[in-house]
């Protein structure tokens, strides 16, 4: 058999058993003559066709674009500025000034309310966007490579795992605090580098065990025999069909990484004013006098806080189950 056979019989192998961009896997079935051949479903095909038939995934997907048209253009909802107080307008209860009452100082609950989602946001998709980054170059070369320095990045992994995020976000704003003087984005950037430096060994593992589930496959095994460099290997081959369970729990840390901004700005070490953020209208509602006087400083920031975290969760499920074949 000569090499120019061999080379055409494995790039046949690949054509017929890689699945791709997509991960679907299927095999294209020979055809008769004259029979024009189906092009297989993918795995991102048969997700979306999931997706738009889950009433979970339109709910959670409107909720969610309300939350980033409030982030990225506040002033379609309210023109009062979040910033003015007014003691003379101190603890209101909700009426047709104040739709959600005023504070303890006079600010607007409503106005707060809705200016306070851009800072959760952006910290949220800032957090899951780097660590899913982090997560996947780790986990990519740990996976692939193997060996020494698989165990040198799993050790590495298992440091930083083995503190709780949120014990790890206390430390490191206790060491490098934000004043009242720090600017808003070096305050957002430092929570989203605190949860990125202690959010990403979870990804990495996870990118890690899926990078060992692929490697082995005939497809894989074909391109490295046609000579194809590890380069190129991971870009067209390894990571596409392994990402998936990433793109699902980034999109449920999403929520989780929300919670843990109010949590840390709630203990004055997060966001600190003038910024508006809803853990420091929750923290400074949280007394026991102003809960009963005025409940309205603590429900409202509280409730939009729950519907956000809710939310990103519930579209995270709603993808889980589209894009795992086992569930399917």
């Amino acid at each position: 058999m000569t090499d120019t056979t061999r080379t055409d019989q494995t790039r046949t192998t690949i054509a017929a058993s890689e699945p791709g961009a997509d991960g679907s896997g299927s095999l294209v079935q020979p055809t008769d003559a004259g029979t024009t051949a189906e092009k297989p479903a993918s795995l991102w095909t048969d997700a979306w066709y999931d997706l738009r038939r889950s009433p979970l995934f339109w709910i959670s997907s409107v909720l969610i674009l309300v939350l980033l048209v409030m982030a990225v253009a506040p002033g379609l909802f309210t023109s009062v500025d979040p910033t003015y107080a007014s003691l003379a307008q101190a603890r209101q209860r909700p009426s047709d000034q104040h739709v959600f009452g005023t504070t303890a100082l006079g600010y607007d609950v409503y106005s707060r309310t809705i200016y306070g989602a851009r800072a959760s946001v952006l910290v949220g998709l800032c957090s899951s966007i780097l660590t899913a980054v982090i997560g996947i170059v780790v986990g990519l070369i740990s996976g692939f490579t193997g060996g020494w320095l698989d165990a040198v990045l799993s050790r590495v992994g298992e440091i930083f795992f083995a503190i709780p995020l949120l014990l790890g976000g206390i430390l490191f704003l206790y060491v490098f605090p934000n004043g009242l003087d720090t600017p808003f984005w070096l305050q957002v950037g430092k929570v989203v580098l605190v949860i990125a430096i202690f959010g990403w060994p979870s990804v990495a593992r996870l990118m890690r065990s899926s990078v060992l589930q692929v490697k082995p496959n005939d497809y894989v095994t074909a391109a490295r025999a046609l000579g194809g460099s590890p380069g190129r290997l991971i870009l067209q081959h390894v990571l596409p069909n392994a990402i998936a369970p990433v793109i699902v729990v980034s999109t449920i840390n999403l929520g989780v990484f929300i919670s843990v901004e109010a949590t840390l700005s709630f203990l004055n070490i997060g966001l600190r004013p003038p910024a508006v953020s809803w853990g420091i209208d929750i923290s400074n509602a949280s007394s026991i006098g102003l809960v009963r006087a005025a409940p309205n400083m603590l429900l409202f920031p509280s409730l939009f806080l729950s519907v956000t975290v809710l939310a990103f969760i519930m579209l995270g499920d709603a993808v889980r189950d589209a894009i795992d074949p086992k569930l399917r």
